[in-house]
Parts: structure tokens; sequence; C-alpha cells
């Protein structure tokens, strides 16, 4: 552990000495603020009109904006996901292409390192980056708290707030996996990040297509589905069922990326 530990230091060095890290930060922080003013605003309008014309004349969907956690948080927390699934293969894309580019993750292969310490290293590294740029984000409802107020007091519910949170988080940490992973085949940073975005972005959407299926295949699609997975977190309820998909999910890529390096070993 204390040689993956070692590696995933290194992995962080590295990133931050370069432009690249640091570009994806500020496209994170740029993005996310500007959804997140976008989506304060709508919740002002749509408070303005309940003041106006009372909750009961207003849609029924427009229950969410009673409160600034629902109204505003959990939304931000769907567009961060979103938002996520573009900017964490452009973190993993370089972690293993980048040194077979410059011939360094052969000497690497040659030295005692296992190849288990390689892959949690690289992993870890990623991981790293990853809650770097999602911890961005909390700065959100941090404002909002310092602000804003509610009927208890505080403006936001903080229980719900943090699990949504910790759901985003998951879902980069498996972003990261599955990226390491398709890093691990190819030399090509960018072949690395399209063919991580083309995995993820079909099986993040499944949930629309098994709605055009019949059971039990709508079901079992569904159950795949990343969003549908997620949903449960980001509106603060805790499901076992979703940690063990997303923990399966990331077991099985870091699996798949061990027999991938250890098979380039002995190649």
């Amino acid at each position: 552990m204390r040689t993956a530990l070692a590696i995933a230091r290194k992995e962080l060095a590295v990133a931050f000495t370069t432009p690249w890290a640091y570009a994806v930060f500020t496209a994170m922080a740029a993005l996310s603020s500007f959804f997140f003013v976008s989506l304060l605003e709508q919740f002002q309008q749509v408070q303005s009109l309940a003041r106006e014309h009372g909750w009961s004349k207003l849609p029924p969907d427009s229950i969410i904006y009673r409160n600034l956690t629902d109204g505003v948080v959990v939304q931000l927390w769907g567009v961060v996901m979103i938002l996520t699934l573009f900017v964490a293969p452009f973190l993993s894309m370089r972690l293993f292409a980048e040194e077979k580019r410059q011939k360094t993750f052969a000497l690497l292969l040659t030295t005692p390192v296992r190849p288990v310490d390689i892959v949690l290293g690289k992993y870890l590294g990623g991981l790293g980056l990853i809650f770097i740029t999602l911890g961005l984000t909390l700065v959100f409802p941090v404002l909002l708290s310092l602000v804003g107020s509610g009927p208890s007091g505080s403006a936001l519910e903080w229980p719900t707030v943090l699990l949504g949170y910790s759901g985003v988080l998951l879902w980069g940490a498996t972003c990261m996996a599955v990226g390491l992973f398709i890093s691990a085949l190819t030399e090509s940073q960018m072949l690395a990040a399209f063919l991580t975005f083309a995995v993820l972005l079909p099986w993040m959407l499944l949930r629309g297509v098994a709605q055009s299926t019949a059971e039990p295949l709508r079901s079992f699609l569904s159950y795949l589905a990343f969003d549908a997975q997620l949903q449960g977190m980001l509106q603060g309820v805790l499901e076992v069922q979703a940690l063990v998909f997303f923990a399966s999910v990331i077991l099985f890529s870091l699996l798949l990326t061990h027999r991938a390096v250890e098979a380039q070993r002995y190649a």
C-alpha cells in the first residue's frame, strides 16, 4: 500500500505541474457557477410568483422550490453529475496513456512494483484529482447557508445536501475507474478520453432507453443506469443498492485494469 500511495502522490504532483489540471478546475468552477446562478434566479422567480398568487395556483412540480435545498442544491448536484461526465475523461485519459506515449510505462513494468500497486496508485491519484475538482462545487451550498435562511433557521437541510454530494463523489469515482481501464488500453490520450465518454454517456442514458422496453428488460436496464442509481442519493435518500452497484462497477473496472497491466507486463 505504501508503494501505491507513492505512485498516487507522484500522479498528483505531475498533474499540478501541467496547465491541463488547472484548465479542468477552471472549467468546472466557471460552468457550475453559471448553472448555480441560473438555478438561484429561477428559484427567486418561483418564490415571487408564489408570494403573488399562492402555491396552490402554481404547477404541481413547483413544490421543489419551497426550499433552497430541493429548489437549488439538489438540482445543482444533477448538473454537476452531467459536468463530471465531460470532465472525468480528461482527468483519467493521461493516467496510463501518457506514460505509454512517453515510453516510461515499459520501464515502470520492469521495476519490482506489483501491478496491483500500479493500478491502485494510479487510481488513487486520479481519485484525488476528481475529488478536488468536485470539491470546488461545495462552495455553493456553503454560500447559501451563510447568506440564506429558512423556517427552521438554517437555509439548507445539510443531511440531504451532504448525501447528494456523496452521490456526486461516488459518480466521480466510478467515472475515474472506467477511464483508468480505458487509458490502460491505449497510448493516445484523446482516444482514451473519447472512449471513456462514449462508454459512460450511453450507460448513463440507459434509463431513458428502458422506458421503451417491456418487462423484465425495463427493470434490468433501469437497474444498470447510472442516473437511476444516483437518483435516491441526490434527493437525500441513502440506498444500499446504489452503494453496492457503484462499488461493484469500480472494483470490476480496477480488476480489468489490473489484468490489462499484467498482460502488457508479460507481453
